[in-house]
């Protein structure tokens, strides 16, 4: 009988602590690195939904409410999607958005606005153009993945190959189209590629966060078995996992997610890379149980006291994904240049 897989010993050395951190971990566990964290996150909502109210309170709690529900689905949904697929492609670099799946939705909204103009665009129902785009792009990626990760061939470098190329050929297209459009269709266009977390339409935001929780509900089952394939492919099927079988499963995973989030509030390119990698380091695990939630929890930090920052200290100075990308764009940079020092 296939009893379900278990790790036992030290971590693998991909995912092992780093030393500079094992003094830390061993003065405060994971759990209570997750505690302060989520400590943290409670202090961000409070200020945000109490401080600084111009008006009736009540109407600012029933508005900021939505936007802080909104940060919260898009981090569960960016920050267990970045740490899965982290997982399951063996790379802490890539992310489904640098695989060219935010330029896809860039594609799918041009089209849409070049074939039918912005009037029709902006008149259209938001539900439809929701479910439209989360299923071409679902669609879209579950083809790119099986095609990359079904066979018996299975190569990172081609995915990321793939990727960027899929990518630039996406962006180029869409720029090709956006050439020609009106001024006034450019401009409608363009307002749609800047991630809006603060005015979410909220039937979109619940479907969303149904979709996103579902997701959830597939991986949490999964935890132990992502930590057997930290191990890699071999290992992880000589312990007994259907390495195929869950691979496939958590690509379509992290596909629903990624679509649904993108769709709610546009693209956010950078901040898997930053909340994933962020949460290896802090907390000093390499469990899922505690990197996942983690991940999740820094997604809402960055998102939340971003926003805190661009509305009390810069006067809405700026659009949150604008800074996110900046930091983010930063940030892969130093990633790519570490391991390649390496």
């Amino acid at each position: 009988m296939r009893t379900e897989p278990t790790l036992s010993g030290p971590a693998p050395a991909a995912v092992r602590p780093r030393p500079h951190l094992r003094g830390s971990v061993r003065r405060a566990g994971p759990g209570a690195r997750l505690a302060a964290l989520g400590g943290l996150v409670l202090a961000l909502v409070a200020a945000y939904l109490f401080t600084d109210v111009p008006g009736s309170l009540a109407y600012a709690l029933e508005k900021r409410s939505l936007t802080v529900a909104a940060m919260v689905v898009v981090a569960a949904a960016v920050g267990v999607s970045t740490v899965v697929f982290h997982t399951i492609t063996q790379n802490r670099v890539l992310t489904p958005s640098i695989m060219g799946f935010d330029a896809f939705y860039v594609l799918v909204s041009t089209v849409v606005v070049f074939t039918a103009g912005s009037a029709a665009f902006l008149a259209a129902d938001p539900l439809v153009l929701w479910a439209v785009q989360v299923t071409v792009m679902v669609g879209f990626s579950v083809v790119l993945f099986t095609w990359l990760f079904g066979g018996k061939r299975r190569s990172i470098h081609l995915m990321l190959l793939v990727g960027i190329v899929l990518g630039t050929f996406f962006r180029s297209f869409s720029e090709w189209m956006q050439r020609m459009l009106d001024p006034l269709d450019f401009q409608v266009l363009s307002d749609a590629f800047f991630a809006s977390l603060t005015r979410p339409d909220e039937t979109l935001l619940a479907l969303t966060a149904a979709l996103v929780a579902l997701g959830c509900a597939v991986v949490v089952p999964l935890l132990r078995t992502l930590d057997v394939l930290t191990l890699g492919e071999p290992a992880a099927v000589g312990l007994g996992v259907d390495h195929r079988r869950v691979v496939l499963t958590l690509f379509a995973v992290v596909s629903v997610m990624v679509a649904a989030s993108t769709a709610l509030v546009g693209p956010i390119l950078f901040l898997g890379l930053i909340v994933a990698n962020l949460a290896y380091a802090w907390a000093g695990s390499f469990r899922h149980v505690w990197t996942v939630p983690t991940a999740v929890l820094l997604g809402v930090v960055c998102l939340l006291g971003g926003q805190l920052v661009l509305e009390r200290a810069l006067g809405y100075g700026g659009t949150l994904s604008t800074v996110v990308d900046f930091a983010g764009g930063l940030f892969f940079l130093y990633l790519v240049l570490r391991k390649g020092a390496r």
